[in-house]
């Protein structure tokens, strides 16, 4: 492994402390703040967190025009202006009397995230370090992983000292304060492309454009079915557990071995730079949440069975959040990554909005076991999407390798 550049260092110096502040004071507040601020707004706990499906569903519907617009504007300034949404929709929160101000709040958020979260981040990587940037979109997802650890207590900590509303309130001064000059004036500045297609800018696979939009589509299938299970699944974990016989003093211990599990399969990830390859990874990924699940449906319920499955699935599910990122890089140039990338957040992020009610359905009224089979076969069609992709990787490189004349 090659020690890191100085402006790679920058770049995830700047992007780790921001995206920790993204997620942290938007995404994760409902965890903490969620059933304080249901009573004083007076609204039911479901509306109150429905809030987080509302910031999803505008996010995967903003996609596309993000996508469009970090082409033409870069990703600084693009979350620089999503800050600027976070920071409004934070106000309009703490500042929320009832349900139409808190739906126009996560709405406002919404766009933040489409703005600022994930994939424009990793456009921001990519526009700084091309083709070469996969090792450290892995170290900040290393980073990004801690979100809930570091905000969970410090939301906790200032709800109790000052209340939710000032709470929110210097949340959206930290976007203000913070990531708007971080990404304005923090970030090293771009790779500049010459007009004229060149090497920094071949796609890694030959492609037709066929096949591109076969490749597209096996990827959004492969990314949207780990986004929809691993965020169907999550605001269920505990309960699934209780159900299979743990006790809620050991739920807890093993929902958060599957934290510590997941980040250190980012690090793995990171660790191996170059030599990664996200088409393996989304195989292993896909792999070892078949088993986990199967470890649940085909073990007797035991502590061991418990271990298994929370160990496969903590480890699989921090391998696909990698390979989620990694898969367009490894499809399509660096200079289209950011609108590819936005293009497949939409799929992801509806399957993520939809996902907790689905599964909390389907756990609540069928059982934790039909939960599982239907998470069986998600799987299966993940895999069976990313088999594919393999296969027709493949013929491309084989048909290029055939095209290309021999040297008399």
């Amino acid at each position: 492994m090659t020690s890191m550049s100085l402006r790679s260092a920058q770049t995830v110096g700047v992007l780790a402390v921001t995206q920790l502040i993204g997620w942290g004071t938007t995404f994760e507040t409902i965890g903490v703040l969620g059933r304080k601020l249901a009573p004083d707004l007076g609204l039911a706990n479901e509306i109150v967190y429905a809030g987080l499906s509302v910031m999803m569903m505008v996010n995967a519907l903003a996609s596309p025009l993000v996508g469009r617009m970090l082409d033409r504007h870069g990703a600084a300034r693009v979350m620089a202006a999503g800050s600027g949404f976070f920071a409004a929709g934070l106000i309009v929160l703490a500042v929320s009397t009832g349900v139409v101000t808190y739906a126009a709040a996560w709405i406002i958020l919404g766009l933040g995230g489409a703005f600022v979260l994930s994939a424009p981040a990793y456009t921001a990587v990519v526009e700084r370090e091309g083709a070469n940037g996969k090792r450290t979109i892995a170290f900040l997802m290393l980073f990004t992983g801690l979100s809930a650890t570091i905000f969970w207590p410090l939301l906790s900590l200032s709800s109790d000292m000052v209340g939710w509303r000032s709470t929110l309130l210097m949340a959206a001064a930290l976007h203000v304060f913070v990531c708007i000059p971080l990404y304005l004036f923090g970030l090293p500045r771009p790779i500049v492309y010459s007009k004229s297609a060149d090497a920094t800018d071949l796609a890694p696979v030959p492609l037709t454009p066929h096949s591109r939009k076969t490749a597209f589509l096996l990827v959004a299938m492969t990314t949207a079915i780990a986004s929809f299970v691993t965020f169907g699944l999550s605001p269920s974990l505990l309960e699934i557990l209780r159900r299979l016989g743990a006790t809620p003093e050991f739920a807890l211990q093993l929902a958060a071995a599957r934290g510590v599990l997941g980040i250190s399969a980012r690090g793995i990830d990171m660790l191996l730079g170059k030599r990664g390859n996200p088409f393996l990874t989304s195989v292993a990924g896909s792999s070892f949440m078949v088993a986990a699940f199967a470890c649940l449906l085909l073990l007797p319920a035991s502590t061991l069975s418990l271990w298994a499955f929370i160990v496969l699935y903590g480890f699989g599910a921090g391998i696909l959040v990698v390979a989620r990122a990694l898969l367009p890089l490894a499809l399509f140039s660096p200079r289209e990554y950011g609108r590819q990338a936005t293009r497949l957040a939409m799929p992801q992020n509806i399957a993520n909005a939809l996902a907790p009610i689905i599964f909390t359905a389907l756990i609540d009224r069928s059982g934790v076991a039909t939960a599982l089979v239907f998470s069986i076969a998600l799987a299966i069609v993940a895999l069976a999407a990313i088999g594919m992709l393999i296969a027709l990787v493949r013929r491309a490189h084989r048909s290029n390798q055939t095209v290309i004349p021999s040297r008399p």
